[in-house]
């Protein structure tokens, strides 16, 4: 939901609604009617009133891993790092990697036996195999995922800035935690699109977030933050539940004077975009006590479809829930469901050492769900327009940390997406025979940004705010050749 910047026409609106009783019912219809004239008369969609052209998706399924995924040991092979595994990169033929004028930072050193600093290749930790037609490398920790081989568009040529885990913040938003707070991506596809259910939110986060990544649309305005939502039918949402076993019918008989309450103060701040959000969800959480707990209710589902997503494993089951919620939201018209996993302290995937355990475990609790998440779709014919994005905040270093980790590597790194009007079985970018620095393709975050954009209809360059300048990397460039 939108509101006029105009203080003069806002005020008018409201006090309209006001003297009509309406209250905060009224005002969020008033904007309903509002952005949908605005769509009508063909007003530009940088004030968030809808697609700038056709779009190819409609929803998006946003699947973080948090601590960061090794590359190497996911979704681009490195056979070189067993060849030269154990030698300084000095001893192998690719001793200029570590070119300080290419580098910002120096994070392969670690100290041998007699406590001199070496750079040490570390080997893979699993193997690879070819999947599908497409042939696309696998590792052999994702054999889910892999028979999933020939709808992923995998990107090999990721870079990022930050080298600890304010990069989960950077991916979401683009910007380097020091430049400040800016709002996430799923911030700016509920900027830039209207409702497509106004009984269910348009953004729904899932999983624990931490401190420094748990906002999403600061200048935007506390409107374009995610829900956060829960996978327990009895308690789904924040302040979901009515208090003291209040009814239905006590709570309608109750909504005119807060209506009118909520009107006045209305026309008294006009502009507070506080308020404004604050009314809003309170309505809208009226409506969602009774579409949420349905859209997170399984009990319909068919046991071949629990199984699809691995409800009957312990070890992926919690993901599992989330995943197949999200593809009962998107059915539902949700948006944008941004699903955190392992989204404590520094994050789940983080393995600075014993990597190999670390990937496995973390592997297990995610491969299963998101390749049922992803078979699900296309059996219900939902995919194609469904972005489903797998992604993390930065790779882990060809070398190694103490004697069996990786430590954080932002060179150079693995995504992949799917679905959403996206080529499958393709690889876009590569990073060198090592896997330290992209060399092939380089895509900086904002690019995957901008593809997503695309695919829902969306010119990020169109997505103004007035008084804000965006820097040109904020932008992004989608990325054509998977499109």
């Amino acid at each position: 939901m939108t509101f006029d910047q105009n203080p003069a026409r806002f005020r008018s609106r409201r006090t309209f609604l006001a003297d009509l009783g309406m209250g905060f019912t009224g005002v969020a219809l008033g904007a309903a009617l509002h952005r949908d004239q605005a769509r009508a008369s063909g007003a530009s969609a940088a004030r968030g009133q809808g697609p700038h052209f056709t779009p190819k998706a409609k929803s998006v399924i946003w699947l973080f891993m948090n601590g960061g995924v090794s590359h190497m040991e996911s979704f681009d092979p490195k056979p070189m790092l067993n060849r030269y595994a154990g030698k300084s990169i000095s001893e192998t033929p690719y001793a200029g990697v570590q070119d300080p004028k290419r580098l910002a930072i120096e994070r392969l050193v670690v100290p041998d036996a007699n406590g001199n600093q070496r750079n040490q290749l570390y080997p893979l930790q699993v193997g690879f195999r070819k999947h599908g037609q497409s042939g696309l490398e696998i590792s052999d920790w994702f054999p889910f995922i892999a028979q999933q081989a020939d709808r992923l568009a995998i990107v090999r040529s990721l870079w990022t800035t930050d080298s600890n885990h304010g990069a989960q913040t950077q991916f979401h938003s683009g910007r380097h935690q020091n430049d400040g707070d800016f709002p996430t991506l799923g911030a700016w596809v509920h900027y830039g699109l209207g409702s497509l259910n106004d009984n269910l939110p348009q953004f729904v986060s899932m999983g624990a977030r931490e401190y420094w990544n748990r906002r999403d649309g600061h200048y935007l305005g506390p409107a374009h933050d995610a829900v956060p939502l829960r996978i327990d039918p009895a308690n789904p949402i924040d302040f979901g539940k009515t208090e003291g076993g209040m009814t239905e019918m006590e709570q309608r008989i109750g909504f005119p004077l807060i209506d009118r309450l909520n009107a006045l103060r209305g026309v008294e701040y006009p502009s507070d975009p506080a308020m404004a959000a604050r009314i809003a969800s309170y309505e809208l959480a009226f409506r969602m006590q009774r579409s949420i707990p349905d859209a997170i209710d399984f009990s319909k589902e068919s046991e071949a479809t629990r199984n699809l997503y691995g409800l009957n494993h312990p070890h992926c089951r919690e993901f599992g829930m989330q995943l197949l919620a999200a593809r009962r939201l998107v059915e539902r018209g949700v948006r944008f469901i941004q699903i955190q996993h392992g989204g404590v302290g520094a994050g789940a995937w983080d393995a600075h050492s014993g990597l190999k355990a670390n990937h496995t475990a973390q592997a297990l609790a995610v491969d299963q769900p998101a390749a049922g998440l992803l078979e699900d779709l296309a059996r219900r014919g939902m995919l194609e327009e469904t972005l489903v994005v797998f992604a993390t905040e930065f790779g882990r270093t060809p070398g190694s940390q103490g004697s069996d980790g990786r430590d954080h590597h932002i060179y150079g790194f693995s995504i992949w997406m799917a679905g959403g009007g996206l080529k499958g079985g393709v690889v876009h970018g590569a990073t060198d025979e090592i896997g330290f620095h992209a060399v092939e393709n380089r895509r900086y975050v904002t690019d995957v940004h901008a593809t997503i954009l695309r695919q829902l209809g969306l010119d990020s360059r169109q997505l103004e705010i007035p008084g804000r300048k965006r820097l040109e990397i904020d932008y992004g460039r989608p990325i054509l050749e998977i499109i």
